[in-house]
C-alpha cells in the first residue's frame, strides 16, 4: 500500500501515519483471514526501534545539557581559586610589615617594643631590688662585609630606669656600603617589657669606605616587668641585632626568629 505524502510531517509524524496504515491492512487481512505474521511481527519490532532512537536523542541532549552545566561550573570554580590565590599572594607581601609592627607594638617574639610613653618615662618608679644584667650580642649577615660589635658586653639596669648602650660598625671597604637591622631580645616573653626609646633598627645605615661609627640604643625595662609572674626568675635579658645588607628587594627576616 502506497502512502500520500504529506508536506510540513514531521519524522516522528510520519511514522506514525505509516504505522497506522499498516494496522488498518493487517485488520482488512485478518478480516479476510489472511496469513499476517510478519505484518504483526514489523508492528511490534518498528514502534520500538522508533522509540529507542527517540528516547537516544533526549538522552545525548540531557547528557549534553549536563556537561554545559558541568563546564559553567568549572569555571565559576577556577575563578574563585583565581581570586583566592591573588588574595594570598598580596596578603603574603604584607604579612611581614604587619607583623612586624604588631611585633613592634606587643613584643611578641621577643621583639622590644618601639616607641614611649614620655609621661610614662618621667614618672615611672624604679623598682631598686630588682637587679636585672642586660648583655648585648652583635651579628652581621653572611654577605654583610661589615664590621659590628657592642661596645660593651653587658650593663646592670633595674626595671622602670633608663639605660644607654652603643653599637660600633666598620666599613672595610673601598665602596660605600648601606645596611638596615633587625633586632630580638631573649627570653621572647621579656620582650613586652623591653621598651626603646632610641635604636636604629630598621633605618638604613650608610657607611662609605673604612668609615666607623657607634650607634646609640637608649631603653628602660618597664617596671611591671616586676609583677608579671612569668618574670619571677628571669635575671638576665639579651639584646641581640644583626645587620643585613640593604638591597632591592630584600626581605628582612621576622622579629624574634632571625
Amino acid at each position: 500500500m502506497l502512502l500520500p505524502f504529506f508536506r510540513g510531517c514531521s519524522a516522528k509524524q510520519y511514522v506514525q501515519l505509516a504505522l497506522s496504515s499498516t494496522r488498518f491492512c493487517i485488520e482488512c487481512c485478518n478480516i479476510r483471514g489472511v496469513s499476517t505474521s510478519r505484518s504483526q511481527l514489523f508492528l511490534k519490532k518498528t514502534p520500538q526501534r522508533f522509540f529507542n532512537q527517540s528516547r537516544g536523542a533526549k538522552s545525548h541532549k540531557r547528557k549534553q545539557t549536563q556537561e554545559d552545566d558541568w563546564k559553567k561550573r568549572n569555571k565559576t570554580v577556577l575563578t574563585y581559586i583565581a581570586a583566592a590565590g591573588v588574595g594570598m599572594i598580596g596578603m603574603s607581601y604584607a604579612a611581614v610589615p604587619l607583623y612586624r609592627l604588631y611585633c613592634q607594638a606587643t613584643g611578641l617574639g621577643g621583639t622590644a617594643v618601639s616607641g614611649h610613653d614620655t609621661e610614662q618615662v618621667e614618672t615611672m618608679k624604679p623598682v631598686r631590688d630588682r637587679v636585672i644584667k642586660v648583655t648585648f650580642n652583635a651579628d652581621t649577615h653572611a654577605s654583610m662585609q661589615w664590621n659590628f660589635r657592642p661596645q660593651q658586653s653587658e650593663i646592670f639596669v633595674v626595671p622602670g630606669e633608663t639605660a644607654l648602650a652603643f653599637y660600633r660598625a666598620r666599613n672595610p671597604t673601598d665602596k660605600p656600603v648601606i645596611g638596615i637591622s633587625t633586632y630580638n631580645v631573649v627570653p621572647f616573653d621579656a620582650g613586652q617589657y623591653f621598651n626603646k626609646i632610641q635604636c636604629f633598627c630598621f633605618e638604613e645605615q650608610r657607611l662609605n669606605p673604612h668609615e666607623e661609627v657607634d650607634m646609640p640604643v637608649f631603653f628602660y625595662i618597664d617596671p611591671e616587668f616586676d609583677e608579671d609572674p612569668r618574670m619571677a626568675r628571669v635575671d638576665t635579658i639579651t639584646l641581640s641585632y644583626t645587620f643585613f645588607e640593604a638591597k632591592e628587594g630584600q626581605k628582612l627576616p621576622l622579629p624574634g626568629y632571625s
